[in-house]
């Protein structure tokens, strides 16, 4: 049975799914942008390559579906406002150095999020002791 590669499926785009994508990849950029992610950490928390998110931010790749929930609550918005069904408000507001924190803390690997709430715990019982 032959297989379909990426880059095939890429080149049979009709012109609304090139429109949509590159949409669709422009918002990506710009939550990834607005949280300050670089494209290596947001490639390294998908296992992808850099690459590739760059590819899918200028819509010349299409963005897998099943990839698109983890996108959403990486960026905590709605699948909606991901696709671009409801508009994305025009800004969050100045958020805080904590948010932010946790946001990036968010897109670590699993053991690096547990170090760090170990430690906050440590810190946080030490604390209330004292």
């Amino acid at each position: 049975m032959p297989t379909t590669t990426y880059s095939l499926l890429d080149e049979q785009m009709t012109q609304d799914d090139k429109v949509f994508f590159k949409k669709l990849g422009k918002r990506v950029a710009e939550l990834r942008k607005e949280l300050g992610i670089p494209q290596t950490q947001l490639a390294e928390t998908l296992k992808i390559s850099q690459q590739l998110i760059a590819a899918y931010e200028t819509g010349s790749r299409k963005i897998p579906a099943s990839m698109l929930p983890t996108l959403a609550r990486l960026f905590a918005v709605s699948l909606e406002q991901l696709l671009g069904v409801d508009e994305l408000p025009a800004k969050r507001g100045p958020v805080s150095t904590l948010q932010r924190q946790i946001e990036q803390i968010a897109l670590m690997p699993r053991s690096k999020q547990k170090f760090i709430i170990e430690m906050l715990d440590a810190l946080i019982k030490q604390q209330q002791s004292a």
